[in-house]
């Protein structure tokens, strides 16, 4: 049996909670590749496993069975979740490498070795005020250079690490919580847990993510470990670990932790909207900004005796130049205020420094000490336009990490005019300023950016798990509200606001599989009318507008006219100020042939709304069924010269001028109705209505030489 055909196999007994099984399909597994330590484990499991099959086949009884079961179940999993992890990293080239590199080494990987290294830097730190200031700079540049790359070998360490014990979760859970060790290297830590997480569900390494978020003081580490769980929360595994779902709905106790979770969804469907925004920007957006801001800057740079004449004599100009840079500068910050990634596109293009060939330089929190901007930042320290863009938290870490570098490379470059005014921190000042946000959501928001350029952006992303794909999902792996896990708790009450989201950024499919999940005591009105189930919504209240409208539109739409005509009675009866109320009447009577009771109404609608081309239209169309066709062409004239004209006016003025016998103008307005359509359409069995034309002395000859003219 092939490799990946027996995995598969235990992965799906894993699933299903069937211990029996899934040790089974190991078996079967270790006999085709052999590994002498899964197999000897594997074996101790297998005897704990008969041992208490055949005390429960000889009738007895064990209060502690179910969970002798759920262990076993679990033990086996990380045996299949270690062989998993064996083939990832031979399939990675990437991975393989970092998980070759630093485990050869001579680097002591023990919990008390790192703990004491990460600990071992705070002090160090802090030791370094008692240095002379001729010897602090030396010492501290050695000092942070010989721990970045420590940490950026244990990130790599623990990004490609196996399934932890429980011990080591704990162990971790207290470093990634303690005062005692830097935020710089908590955050950093947890983004790597987080990616091997994503790559293979590790119940340890998720419940720490859980208790950093629930124990941790520092909010930037408390959001990063929130993104963390959610990112991998899983019903796949929903037999073997229940745990998880115990976890989540303790938390989901809180009204803060929902509030939370609420905004990181829709935080996260910001970001899978960022292609569409960030299209918008550089259409839209960007050339104007880009052309009224250079104008001006050339002019307040080197502007000649001509250009400052012209200044004089037109001061106009240059006032619509500035509020068209305003009213553009305004709505970049609307956008970035609603939650849109306004950076993303600009900073992309500078993601390809040396400094990112480093895994962990793309989640690393920004800090000015790290010794690979050190260069770069030796020449911008100087530069107060830089001072007041990072103190604004405009910039993610990434995007800051990127224009330190850009900096560096572009400074040298720029007029002397242009150096003075950025050394004043003078340009585009009033832009840039923004009140400073220490919020929750805005620490959560930024690490979103860093995370986002990552799987966007990384050279090796293809070889990881990615949750922002979206080929097959809309959603990818970020639609957490959906999961099973996740039914039930008391964020359901939330669902709704999200389903809203998803419908505002054009994702049907995930708001309805959304909708699909929410429980039976959050269903209210707009759940039923989300849902179009108008029977459930109407026994909530009988005359909802939107209600009677679904009801009879969804009759109407299955043929059944003289049902729907009830549902639209009942419309245009408890709201008859709304004149569409009363076309639907008319349109569902002209349907049923009953022509005569269409045209009362529509003739006093017409008479009191001349203008109304909705009316008119309708009007026209009863007039041509009934066979008033010159009153018919007289209104369909009118609206073919409206500005609104609409595709069906064309082809039912055809209709119209067909049965007065213009032949030749009607297969005119038929090609028109073609060219609109793309046009196909002339080749499809129902192009015209065969049956309605016949009843009115079309014959299928004429239909057919109709069709051939066109």
């Amino acid at each position: 049996m092939a490799t990946n055909e027996s995995l598969k196999q235990v992965d799906e007994a894993l699933q299903a909670g069937n211990a029996g099984m899934a040790i089974r399909q190991m078996e079967n597994y270790l006999a085709a590749w052999p590994e002498q330590q899964t197999a000897e484990k594997l074996a101790e499991v297998r005897e704990d496993y008969d041992r208490m099959v055949a005390y429960w086949q000889q009738g007895g009884e064990d209060p502690q069975r179910a969970a002798l079961y759920l262990r076993l179940l679990q033990r086996v999993y990380v045996l299949y979740a270690n062989v998993m992890h064996y083939h990832r990293m031979k399939a990675s080239p990437y991975q393989n490498s970092l998980y070759t590199r630093v485990r050869q080494g001579q680097r002591d990987w023990s919990l008390t070795a790192i703990r004491q290294e990460m600990e071992g830097f705070v002090s160090n730190v802090a030791m370094l005020q008692l240095e002379p200031d001729n010897k602090r700079a030396t010492k501290s540049e050695a000092l942070y250079k010989d721990h970045q790359q420590q940490m950026n070998q244990l990130f790599e360490y623990m990004l490609t690490s196996r399934q932890w014990s429980d011990s080591v979760g704990s162990q971790f859970t207290e470093m990634l919580t303690s005062p005692t060790v830097d935020t710089v290297d908590q955050q950093l830590l947890i983004a790597a847990i987080t990616l091997s997480l994503l790559n293979q569900f590790d119940m340890a390494k998720f419940r720490l993510l859980v208790e950093v978020y629930r124990q941790s003081q520092d909010e930037a580490v408390r959001q990063r470990a929130l993104v963390g769980w959610t990112l991998s929360a899983s019903d796949t595994y929903q037999q073997v670990y229940p745990e998880q779902r115990e976890l989540i709905t303790s938390l989901l106790q809180s009204d803060e932790v929902c509030q939370e979770l609420t905004e990181l969804q829709i935080q996260l469907i910001y970001c899978l909207n960022e292609v569409n925004d960030s299209r918008t920007i550089q259409k839209e957006i960007m050339p104007d900004l880009l052309k009224n801001s250079s104008k001006m800057m050339a002019q307040d740079i080197e502007a000649t005796e001509e250009e400052r004449l012209e200044e004089v004599l037109h001061p106009e100009v240059s006032e619509e130049r500035m509020e068209h840079l305003e009213a553009s500068m305004r709505r970049m910050q609307d956008m970035q205020k609603e939650g849109v990634d306004v950076f993303f596109h600009g900073f992309s293009q500078i993601k390809r420094y040396p400094f990112f060939y480093d895994i962990s330089n793309w989640l690393v929190p920004f800090f000015a000490q790290h010794p690979d901007i050190q260069q770069a930042m030796g020449k911008t320290e100087n530069i107060h336009f830089l001072d007041k863009v990072f103190a604004t938290n405009a910039f993610c870490s990434s995007d800051k990490y990127s224009f330190v570098l850009a900096m560096q490379e572009v400074l040298g470059r720029l007029p002397k005019q242009v150096q003075e005014m950025l050394q004043r921190g003078e340009y585009s000042a009033e832009e840039l300023q923004q009140t400073v946000d220490q919020s929750a959501a805005y620490e959560r928001r930024l690490y979103l950016m860093d995370i986002y350029r990552f799987f966007r952006l990384f050279p090796h992303r293809a070889e990881l798990y990615n949750p922002f794909e979206t080929t097959t999902d809309e959603m990818g792996g970020c639609g957490f509200f959906a999961l099973n896990v996740l039914s039930g708790t008391s964020i359901e009450k939330n669902k709704a606001q999200i389903v809203r989201q998803l419908k505002k950024h054009k994702m049907p499919y995930a708001a309805q599989r959304l909708l699909e999940t929410i429980s039976e005591d959050c269903r209210d009105m707009q759940y039923y009318l989300w849902m179009h189930d108008y029977d459930h919504a109407l026994e909530l209240n009988p005359i909802h507008e939107r209600a009677l409208l679904g009801k009879g539109r969804q009759l109407y739409d299955e043929g059944r006219y003289e049902e729907a005509l009830t549902w639209f009675e009942q419309l245009s009866t408890a709201y008859p100020e709304k004149t569409n109320n009363q076309l639907y009447v008319a349109i569902c009577l002209v349907q049923m042939e009953r022509y005569e009771e269409a045209l009362k109404p529509l003739y006093r609608l017409n008479y009191e709304q001349p203008d109304n081309d909705a009316v008119s239209r309708v009007l026209a169309w009863a007039q041509t069924c009934q066979g008033k066709l010159e009153q018919a062409a007289n209104i369909y004239e009118q609206l073919m010269g409206r500005e609104q004209q609409q595709d069906d006016d064309l082809k039912n003025y055809g209709y119209c001028l067909w049965l007065q016998g213009q032949v030749g103008r009607a297969r005119e307005l038929f090609h028109q109705y073609c060219q609109r359509r793309g046009q196909s359409a002339i080749y499809q069995s129902d192009f015209f209505d065969v049956d309605w034309l016949k009843k009115r002395g079309i014959s299928t000859v004429e239909i057919n030489m109709m069709l051939s003219a066109l």
